[in-house]
């Protein structure tokens, strides 16, 4: 198909400093737990984005001395020459496909415990370090800022060598020193680096013109700065010093990547952001500099992409989040393929792999994090192995997703499902407070197995075992989801909970099928995600009482993974939900539930209506087990491998559920895989 021509300004050409960007497509530095641990594994995820078309692909940020180690987490790093050939590998795999290498040099200051290398933190004043560890950073010294100048120098110059396009001054975020500087509530220094506000900007300047003089004639140099840290009076904000930094440096660097602060705040999740919504802080930028700018904004409509670029926001369509979800993105807009565009749902599943020091992983592109250790492509998979039928019982999002790769193989996929919509567990989370973009899961999927000649669904089909044996199917796959349990169990009570007679319990399938009753109701959240806090929220909105009760010292604490937990807890307080901690549900009596201190176990009755439990899931897995406890019958039927996938083999979260699906898929003719069943990386020895 042919290119919509509406969208023919986003494949122009950027001229950045010395070098140029084959498209307006950028990819901006993001982390993803992989870093110096597995170069190899994150070499073939940035290259998949370079050959899906992404103009410029960036590094996540890189460590550049021992006094900025954030251990344990999987950054990149370049202390010394021997870190160059695991940034090349990056470098070579972006070059193979025409797009320009950026590298993001950074170091954290007071962020940086130094767990491993022991060495004590610096900071532009002596303060604690920002992480709860024991330990204070010690003030900088003239000989630390031109120890620190010849640093961030040699880092720039090892990535000249390991062939990165572009070089970046880093200000982004409030975790780095250069930032830390310009702001005052870090910096009380009295001398020639701290006071003014051209004061607390030198080091800063200092830094683009010392990494321009080492490496400014082959590669540009760009500057990510934090317009705004949304802290009011007590920040940079883009009305008044953040746009006077971008006043005095203007003409200085040959890109500005610019963002607000802190990451919470630049990787908002859609349940509290809409898509382009820093426009309102960086839009000033571009009318300061004749250098191309750079914003994100979680940009999926390629018509907001336009419209940045015509309205004279931006230069260059910046994305971590959209190029994670679909590293095709700008090829697939190209060759006129915008239907096929998996859309970023804003959940920040990705942002938890780097939280969590594992790799990163996406609710929408299963292949995400896999590309090297499991061979994995997004666009591409292997064909069918067999002439096979296949039959997936369920259309959740692993069911789905399992129908949809094994259709890409060529399998031919009757896809059953017991009710009347598609999507399962989505299509009811998408209708809960802020989660509508959650139905694109649903709605990507549920479109591509629509256009596909060798799928047919089948809705309102509840199956049988007798059913499923007498179809005739070689191979069954089912993916029936799961069921939140209504008797307590969880994490901290492993007995049914006393009492479940003596007030309403509700779940949260109950709270979707609306009938809730009662003025004062409690959630119990033993599931530590975002159920509990967006069913608060729901029963607020209906006009209800809520006190949210949770084992956690937070509300929604898991959540601290994908940066949403002060956003969550500040809703809930604001919207009147009473919130208590490091309590358990211990039992429920008429008209009240006991709760029991973590600690302490003092416990108190809060008089009810009634009680919402979010705390495990049941998997419906009825189906499997009576298919997979007759395997007589299995082989009288002519079903040669039976598989369950999804909530229904282990409750997760969706992410996981799509991954199983995709998983299902790959492996269906390859029922026995190793016990380590993908690529790892070799250590140096």
């Amino acid at each position: 198909m042919a290119r919509d021509p509406r969208f023919d300004i986003l494949f122009e050409p950027v001229q950045i400093g010395p070098v140029t960007s084959k498209n307006r497509f950028y990819q901006v530095p993001h982390c993803n737990g992989m870093g110096y641990g597995l170069p190899m594994g994150l070499a073939a995820m940035r290259g998949v984005k370079a050959e899906g078309g992404w103009g410029v692909v960036c590094t996540e940020e890189v460590e550049i001395h021992p006094t900025s180690d954030v251990t344990p987490a999987f950054e990149g790093r370049l202390w010394d020459d021997s870190d160059i050939p695991a940034l090349a590998l990056m470098t070579e795999a972006v070059h193979a496909h025409g797009s320009l290498a950026g590298l993001e040099l950074v170091h954290n200051g007071h962020h940086s415990p130094n767990r491993y290398s022991r060495v004590p933190p610096i900071a532009p004043s002596a303060m604690a370090v920002d992480t709860y560890d024991p330990v204070q950073a010690r003030a900088m010294d003239k000989a630390d800022i031109r120890a620190f100048r010849q640093w961030h120098r040699d880092a720039a110059l090892r990535g000249k060598q390991a062939g990165f396009d572009i070089i970046y001054v880093y200000a982004g975020h409030n975790l780095c020193l250069p930032m830390h500087f310009i702001a005052k509530r870090y910096n009380d220094r009295t001398d020639e680096y701290g006071g003014s506000l051209e004061n607390r900007v030198r080091l800063f300047r200092e830094l683009i013109e010392d990494t321009k003089e080492a490496v400014g004639n082959s590669c540009a140099v760009a500057v990510r700065f934090a317009v705004d840290e949304l802290l009011g009076p007590d920040g940079i904000t883009a009305q008044d010093e953040g746009r006077e930094v971008v006043e005095m440096l203007a003409e200085m660097p040959d890109l500005w990547d610019v963002n607000v602060s802190d990451w919470s705040n630049d990787s908002l999740t859609s349940r509290f952001g809409e898509e382009g919504n820093q426009e309102s802080y960086v839009g000033f930028v571009k009318s300061l500099t004749s250098k191309p700018v750079v914003g994100v904004g979680r940009f999926t409509s390629p018509d907001a992409m336009v419209s940045q670029i015509r309205r004279g926001v931006l230069d260059m369509i910046g994305a971590a989040r959209p190029s994670i979800a679909d590293p095709f993105l700008p090829k697939k807009l190209e060759e006129g393929r915008i239907e096929e565009i998996r859309e970023c749902i804003g959940c920040n599943i990705c942002v938890s792999g780097d939280m969590q020091c594992v790799p990163i992983r996406c609710t929408q592109n299963p292949t995400m994090g896999e590309e090297w250790r499991r061979g994995w492509h997004p666009e591409k998979i292997a064909p069918k192995g067999s002439d096979d039928s296949v039959l997936v019982v369920g259309a959740g999002p692993a069911g789905l997703e399992c129908s949809l790769a094994l259709a890409k193989r060529g399998y031919e996929v009757t896809l059953a499902e017991a009710g009347a919509e598609l999507g399962g567990r989505v299509t009811c989370e998408s209708q809960l407070p802020g989660l509508s973009q959650w139905a694109r899961v649903r709605d990507y999927r549920v479109g591509r197995l629509q256009e596909m000649a060798n799928v047919s669904i089948y809705r309102e089909s509840p199956l049988s075992a007798p059913d499923v044996r007498d179809f005739g199917f070689a191979r069954v796959i089912i993916a029936t989801g799961a069921s939140w349990r209504r008797d307590g169990l969880g994490r901290a009570l492993r007995a049914p909970l006393p009492g479940l007679d003596q007030t309403t319990v509700y779940t949260r399938d109950d709270l979707m099928a609306g009938g809730v009753v009662g003025d004062h109701l409690v959630v119990y959240d033993d599931d530590h995600y975002y159920m509990g806090g967006v069913l608060a929220e729901k029963l607020i909105a209906e006009g209800h009482r809520v006190t949210l009760v949770t084992p956690a010292a937070m509300a929604s604490a898991w959540t601290e993974n994908t940066l949403e937990q002060h956003h969550i807890q500040s809703r809930l307080l604001s919207l009147g939900v009473e919130i208590i901690v490091s309590h358990r549900l211990s039992g429920l009596e008429k008209g009240a539930a006991r709760v029991t201190c973590v600690y302490s176990e003092r416990d108190k009755a809060i008089a009810c209506d009634g009680v919402v439990l979010v705390t495990e899931r049941l998997p419906k897995d009825g189906l499997y087990r009576e298919l997979a406890d007759n395997p007589d019958g299995l082989t009288q039927a002519g079903i040669t491998s039976l598989r369950a996938i999804g909530d229904c083999y282990a409750p997760a979260t969706v992410a996981a559920a799509v991954y199983g699906g995709h998983l299902a898929a790959r492996e269906l003719d390859d029922p026995s895989p190793e016990p380590v069943p993908f690529l790892r990386e070799p250590r140096r020895l």
